[in-house]
């Protein structure tokens, strides 16, 4: 029975495909400590620092003492909601001017529980084809049925839609706002324009701008001004706000479907309070003052020919991509190579994810490098 799995894990090898848990010892808002070696570390979603920081650590501990348990041992529709659940939920509500907001364990959580309940048989997804595996996964779940439209292809969009949307009852426009592979921003003014235009639902994926776009932080939407146009906002804690779990932000009969159908929610045990009561206390007390470096941070992806803080340096063959993020390594720099199934074949990678602490000559030191391996 097992030769079959061990066949397929030597084909990932020979491929170099293969994947394994690397076994670090030590991280902090800069680098990461592998081997013994301390590098910078280039492959984080942390990217405002507030994760692995002692001292953000330290104050929030200071502030928090021991009012909040470190876990729920429920779901939240049993035992497992206190207040500070619902006031982070309130706090995600107003600050995006919508009407409700529900919490989520991951971002996976939310785009496989939105995406598997919002559409049942009879309605009809529009992705993009670039949207994260979450998304995917969560449409493979649904009922309905789903078309994958070029990336930031409008125009292949609206032929799609014109096509299909009058042959179905509900529709969504689901996309990522920041893609999480390629660091480049979806068209959505022009994504508004076509759910209004069809007649459709609009969810945007900001899970990789939430806390970074937007003068208060809160994504792309926010910076074009656009977020009372967009039906559902999700974004995560996991990434820029340094906690973890996730949310969605909508109007009261949408949150209340999710809360009743997207059993991603409905049968998770809820996280830890601690973990809801820290990202309530980043959000509050430690967001607002980030604008600068956040701005910073944005500037130095663009002067490296992103439109984010995610800069690809794309490769294409496997090998070769894990050999680069070796020089990478022995250089000082963390790296990981990011290869099918997670970007198409043939475009394997490495992904640079800025934070604010990383410095021009440090990111461009590490870009010669790689493409003097190519």
């Amino acid at each position: 029975m097992f030769e079959h799995y061990s066949e397929i894990l030597k084909d990932l090898k020979s491929h170099s495909h293969f994947r394994n848990i690397k076994d670090f010892t030590e991280k902090d808002a800069k680098y990461i400590y592998l081997k013994d070696k301390r590098l910078i570390n280039l492959s984080s979603n942390n990217y405002l620092g507030f994760a692995d920081n002692k001292k953000i650590t330290e104050e929030f501990l200071n502030y928090t003492g021991d009012k909040f348990s470190l876990g729920s041992a429920s779901a939240r529709l049993l035992t497992g909601t206190l207040p500070v659940y619902k006031e982070l939920e309130k706090l995600i509500t107003t600050l995006f001017y919508k009407e409700s907001a529900l919490l989520f364990n991951s971002g996976y959580h939310a785009n496989v529980g939105i995406n598997s309940s919002i559409a049942s048989k009879g309605d009809v997804i529009f992705s993009d084809k670039l949207n994260h595996a979450s998304i995917i996964d969560g449409m493979r779940l649904s009922e309905a049925k789903f078309f994958r439209y070029p990336h930031n292809n409008m125009e292949a969009l609206e032929k799609l839609l014109n096509r299909e949307r009058k042959n179905f009852n509900n529709a969504i426009i689901v996309s990522e706002s920041v893609f999480s592979m390629d660091g480049d921003i979806a068209d959505i003014e022009k994504l508004v324009e076509l759910k209004e235009k069809y007649n459709c639902l609009l969810i945007l994926d900001e899970a990789h701008a939430f806390g970074v776009f937007g003068k208060t932080g809160l994504g792309v939407a926010e910076t074009l001004g656009l977020t009372d146009k967009v039906d559902l906002i999700v974004g995560t804690f996991g990434k820029a706000i340094g906690s973890m779990g996730a949310f969605a932000a909508g109007n009261n009969i949408i949150i209340n479907y999710l809360t009743n159908k997207a059993r991603s929610f409905i049968f998770s045990t809820a996280l830890p309070p601690i973990n809801i009561a820290f990202s309530k206390w980043i959000i509050e007390n430690k967001l607002p003052f980030t604008y600068e470096k956040r701005t910073k941070m944005l500037e130095l992806g663009q002067k490296a020919g992103s439109q984010s803080h995610i800069i690809p340096l794309v490769i294409g063959d496997n090998k070769e991509t894990v050999d680069t993020c070796d020089i990478l390594f022995q250089n000082g720099y963390f790296t990981l190579p990011i290869r099918p199934p997670t970007v198409p074949e043939g475009t394997s990678r490495i992904r640079i994810s800025l934070t604010v602490d990383i410095n021009e000559r440090e990111l461009f030191d590490a870009i010669s490098l790689a493409k003097s391996k190519k």
